[in-house]
């Protein structure tokens, strides 16, 4: 029966990869499933055997603590050199379709709560 390792649900393609070579170098035998076209399945790192399960766990949460370290390093070193970019440069970089997407909640709300007012 397989066993449940990692789940790749709205993990960057970064860090699937780093997970997926660190389960190589250390030869834990493991296969990948993604979530399908229409993004209905489960996208996950299942393990075949429960006998290596606790191993490959501790290693998983052993990178994700240093990745989390080096990340935070990485955003409070943007921060203090001023390399953060503000909410109006990334409206800056793309107006149009941040303006489309502002539009398109409006009006979701707007014909979500208009119901409500109608006599």
């Amino acid at each position: 029966m397989a066993h449940l390792l990692f789940k790749l649900n709205g993990v960057p393609e970064d860090e699937a990869e780093e997970v997926r070579i660190l389960l190589e170098d250390n030869e834990i035998d493991c296969y990948e499933t993604d979530s399908g076209r229409w993004g209905l399945g489960y996208a996950a790192i299942w393990m075949r055997d429960k006998e290596h399960l606790e191993h490959a766990k501790q290693l998983i949460q052993a990178y994700q603590q240093e990745r989390f370290n080096r990340v935070s390093q990485e955003h409070q070193q943007a921060l203090e050199s001023g390399q953060r970019i503000s909410r109006l440069a990334y409206f800056l970089q793309s107006p149009i379709r941040y303006s489309i997407l502002i539009i398109f909640a409006a009006a979701l709300a707007y014909f979500t709560v208009i119901p409500f007012f109608k006599p």
